[in-house]
């Protein structure tokens, strides 16, 4: 991977368990030993690091409990990347199970960015050294849809709203939308005319993956047909990322299929 010019990062976080006195909300494991793991997976080669922290949005959710216990742990987690060489990941993904609208989305998502800034500079985190991995702000999964345009326009101002200019990009997760729906989004996003001190970019899970998955289902005959697969997910984004995406991806097989899973774990 070296050779071929690849970065490797990891995972670091150690899952979710519930916060006790909340209707279901968590927090994230993982900081014990944090720094021994970090220390081993530079030697491995590792150059930067990921943790996922999960909020939810409810009538009461999130929590100023766990707004504040989260952004906590992401600021721990990337100080203790950053003393042991690895770029660390900053990711507070608002869930987008529920019926809310996009404006109660953007609110949370607000709320929750100025709580992690405030807590990465407490724990005197250098912002040049990180990369934010958010939620695009969007309308529940139970709600009617909104186009890009619309979700470009609300994503940026919450960013703009609270995310210093000292962070150098953005790289968003796709939060079970569909392949298409996400590239569109991040498309719009760079289209748009206004303020934006730092580069838009993707960190897509399933959203870069389920085509490619879907065909080569396991089977060496398959590779060449997933590879053909991957590079157009792979292109598209990276037209989006300069906001010249024509919407013209030959959509392989599961590219416009929502990929939401209600209260997604991993």
């Amino acid at each position: 991977m070296k050779e071929g010019g690849v970065l490797p990062g990891i995972k670091v976080d150690k899952g979710t368990v519930e916060l006790a006195g909340t209707n279901g909300e968590t927090t994230t494991q993982g900081l014990d030993g944090l720094a021994q793991r970090c220390q081993k997976y530079y030697e491995a080669g590792a150059r930067f690091a990921k943790w996922r922290a999960v909020l939810k949005i409810g009538p009461n959710e999130p929590s100023q409990l766990a707004i504040n216990e989260n952004a906590n742990g992401l600021a721990r987690y990337a100080i203790i990347c950053q003393e042991n060489g690895l770029v660390p990941i900053v990711e507070p993904e608002i869930l987008v199970d529920g019926t809310h609208d996009i404006n109660k989305c953007a609110d949370v998502t607000e709320r929750v960015l100025a709580a992690c800034y405030k807590a990465l500079n407490d724990h005197h985190v250098l912002l040049e050294g990180t990369l934010l991995k958010p939620n695009m702000v969007t309308p529940g999964s139970e709600s009617p849809k909104v186009t890009p345009e619309v979700i470009a326009e609300y994503t940026i101002r919450a960013l703009q709203r609270t995310m210093p200019p000292a962070v150098p990009a953005v790289v968003f997760l796709s939060g079970g939308q569909s392949e298409e729906e996400a590239t569109r989004n991040l498309n719009a996003m760079n289209k748009l005319k206004t303020k934006k001190p730092w580069s838009l970019s993707f960190s897509f899970g399933r959203a870069l993956q389920q085509s490619t998955l879907k065909a080569w289902g396991g089977k060496e005959e398959n590779v060449a047909k997933a590879q053909a697969a991957f590079l157009v997910r792979c292109k598209a984004n990276s037209e989006a990322t300069l906001g010249t995406y024509q919407g013209d991806a030959q959509l392989g097989e599961g590219a416009a299929e929502s990929l939401h899973v209600k209260n997604y774990k991993y």
